[in-house]
């Protein structure tokens, strides 16, 4: 589980969930229901940051949400 902010809404155009998340550029994910678009947006994660060592690219650190401190 990453510490990275998620963003779920549901899309009528897509007619499916859509999860971003805003700390890495593009990285975005869908699916039928919310569980489902969460375990995408997870899977996402993962190859978003291996890319980004991959390529040598700085990872940015998941931002602190007072809200939840």
């Amino acid at each position: 589980m990453y510490k990275y902010e998620i963003v779920i809404h549901w899309s009528n155009e897509d007619n499916c969930f859509i999860a971003t998340v805003p700390e890495l550029a593009g990285c975005m994910a869908d699916g039928e229901t919310q569980e489902e678009v969460l375990q995408n947006v997870n899977t996402v994660i993962s190859e978003w940051l291996e890319t980004a060592r991959l390529l040598g690219r700085d990872i940015p650190e998941p931002k602190e949400n007072s809200v939840y401190a």
